[in-house]
């Protein structure tokens, strides 16, 4: 009898791995390993080739596509390594009950299954620039002090997201509200795929609750717009022609100390051609904001011609949904109930306060399925 008791505690156990090998199962439904193992043995081909190095431009697109065929195939083998001895262990436990081996397993588990999920997400993504990080800027829209409470929000729930990824977050630029909130804030959340994540959050954010700025406890309904943009490294050249720019230096404002409010070293850039203005006031050397203000403004611009390239493949694709950045993505509910409705998936969370929180995924991932299961030749992601 005592034998059967601990027996059927362990096969209890058990379930938190098989949980996770489920999960790990799943992740075949959009990870293609043969096409990536096949196609990184192609390419490796071509660059064992003699005369590959002789065209440098596209020698460097296989290069890269190596690397990032490598970064997911040798994720999966690795992974796979682990569920195996796993559920070697698991077998081993259903044969022969024991604490320690149980305790192993514990463990194993523990330290598997969020990579897993991890994993899981990253599969859904196929863009070539979301491997990148990410520029998020957010943008107070009409309502006074109410509007500008909410971009303050938006700001901590992303910046609280990042710090679960374990990102770093380096705010480029901020302007403070004149009463509560800011006016807007340009952050750059620097990890891997945080591009490819955070795109699912360009669009405009509504806040529905009762105002704390409202001495007759109304209920305000508020907006604050969201754009994502990736990261240009160093190594894509983004041209900018001097007679093309037009620079403004200005006072910094907020705090800062006397010599952040009193001296110009605040700049602003503007893009003449298509109108793109950026501004960088967080630095208290003039140079500096110049540098940070000239790498937003090549993030944008960079974005731009990608928004222009994805719009000419949607005009040949007639069945494929018009995607607009001004869209209203997302509803956050505090009073009378509590729900947050993405209106692009139709999902509903009744917990505003963990989704506020920066828990944030779960939207994230419905809309990258909707998204792969959208897109022409849907099945797999590509690397």
């Amino acid at each position: 009898m005592h034998n059967r008791s601990r027996s059927w505690r362990i096969a209890i156990s058990r379930e938190p791995f098989v949980s996770t090998k489920r999960s790990w199962r799943s992740c075949g439904g959009t990870f293609d390993i043969a096409a990536k193992r096949e196609a990184l043995t192609r390419f490796e081909a071509q660059m064992a080739d003699a005369g590959f190095w002789s065209d440098q431009e596209r020698a460097k697109s296989v290069v890269q596509q190596v690397k990032a065929l490598k970064s997911w195939v040798e994720t999966f083998g690795a992974l796979e390594h682990r569920v195996r001895s796993a559920s070697e262990l698991c077998e081993m436990l259903a044969a022969d009950p024991d604490d320690g081996m149980q305790a192993e397993l514990t463990s194993d588990v523990a330290r598997l299954a969020p990579e897993i999920e991890a994993f899981r997400l990253r599969s859904l993504l196929s863009g070539p620039d979301d491997e990148r990080d990410a520029q998020l800027e957010i943008s107070a829209g009409a309502g006074g002090t109410e509007a500008q409470d909410w971009a303050a929000m938006l700001m901590r729930m992303y910046t609280r997201w990042a710090e679960r990824k374990g990102f770093i977050v380096e705010i480029l630029d901020m302007s403070d509200g004149e009463e509560a909130g800011i006016k807007g804030a340009v952050l750059e959340i620097k990890g891997r795929y945080a591009f490819g994540f955070l795109k699912a959050e360009s669009g405009v954010h509504r806040l529905v609750r009762i105002s704390p700025f409202d001495s007759q406890a109304r209920r305000h309904t508020s907006f604050a717009s969201v754009f994502i943009y990736p990261v240009v490294d160093e190594t894509i050249n983004i041209e900018i022609r001097d007679e093309d720019l037009r620079m403004d230096v200005f006072r910094a404002s907020g705090a800062g100390g006397q010599h952040v409010n009193k001296t110009s070293s605040a700049v602003r850039l503007t893009h003449i051609p298509t109108g793109i203005a950026v501004a960088s006031q967080q630095e208290r050397s003039q140079h500096k904001n110049i540098q940070t203000a000239m790498k937003m403004l090549k993030n944008r611009l960079y974005q731009l011609e990608a928004e222009k390239q994805a719009k000419k493949k949607a005009e040949l694709d007639s069945n494929k949904a018009d995607v607009t950045f001004g869209s209203q993505i997302r509803s956050y509910v505090f009073q009378p109930y509590t729900m947050v409705n993405d209106h692009r998936t139709e999902l509903k969370i009744p917990d505003v306060q963990r989704i506020m929180d920066g828990d944030i995924d779960t939207f994230i991932e419905a809309y990258l399925k909707q998204q792969t299961s959208a897109a022409p030749g849907a099945g797999g992601a590509a690397a």
